[in-house]
């Protein structure tokens, strides 16, 4: 495992700061925003190689990521 040499004074600075106490609210809007009012399901999905390339080649062409592309994807099918 790689990773970097952390100085005593950068702990110390970390440890001060902890001993402070944190703002939870300011803590809670770091990370990925909610896709609503409940957690969201993280569900993997294997795809082939030819699957895939027609997914992002769709995705690029409307400006998807390929998550939101397969989520519109899933919304349309749902919906029919």
């Amino acid at each position: 495992m790689k990773g970097r040499e952390v100085s005593e004074e950068q702990v110390d600075q970390w440890v001060a700061e902890a001993e402070d106490g944190y703002d939870v609210q300011e803590l809670r809007k770091r990370g990925r925003p909610t896709r609503g009012s409940a957690a969201s399901q993280v569900v993997p999905v294997r795809f082939t190689g030819d699957e895939l390339a027609v997914l992002m080649r769709r995705a690029d062409r409307e400006h998807l990521n390929r998550s939101e592309a397969i989520r519109r994807a899933v919304r349309e099918w749902a919906t029919t």
